[in-house]
């Protein structure tokens, strides 16, 4: 299992499109086209009461708003915990003290290697928010509660803020 040939088809300001080709697992040669993205960060805002912090944001590629959790494109250079402390104070004004961990997923390993890391962040401080001129942001602060019916009936369907707000919710049963 190993990439024989690679061809860079497209590069774009935040991906790449390759064409690559791969020797199996059987020995044959088999091509993939693969969207190559530096990967992300995402955090769980929890405020100090509690409750969460989500985001309504207008998203082109779904045309429509999605409720989710702030997330970023890795910077060249960046971690990913530098990436969601950045995003957090740019979208929702909040810096965090603590930021745990909640692993990674693969946004849709099918044909792209986007990694998009997961955190809780806690011990919010306030600051001042810096959308860029693309991004329509409105806040929206639920239990965890009520996100977990907003999965549920399918108002949250970012893929990202379903498994932070499972892993969380997991994790919060098992500390109670």
């Amino acid at each position: 299992m190993s990439i024989i040939k690679e061809e860079i088809l497209y590069h774009g300001r935040i991906l790449d499109l390759a064409h690559e080709v791969h020797k199996m697992p059987d020995n044959r040669e088999s091509g993939f086209e693969i969207i190559r993205h530096p990967g992300g960060a995402a955090a769980l805002p929890i405020l100090d009461d509690g409750r969460l912090l989500l985001i309504r944001q207008f998203r082109p590629a779904a045309r429509d708003y999605i409720y989710e959790i702030p997330a970023g494109r890795l910077e060249v250079g960046e971690d990913a915990a530098g990436c969601v402390e950045r995003e957090l104070e740019e979208e929702i004004g909040y810096r965090p003290q603590q930021l745990e961990s909640l692993g990674y997923v693969y946004s849709s390993i099918g044909f792209c290697n986007e990694r998009i890391y997961l955190f809780i962040a806690t011990e919010l401080e306030q600051r001042q928010t810096a959308h860029e001129p693309d991004e329509f942001i409105e806040p929206l602060i639920v239990t965890l509660d009520e996100a977990l019916e907003m999965i549920s009936s399918g108002t949250i369907t970012d893929a990202k803020t379903q498994i932070a707000l499972l892993r969380y919710a997991v994790l919060d049963r098992t500390k109670s």
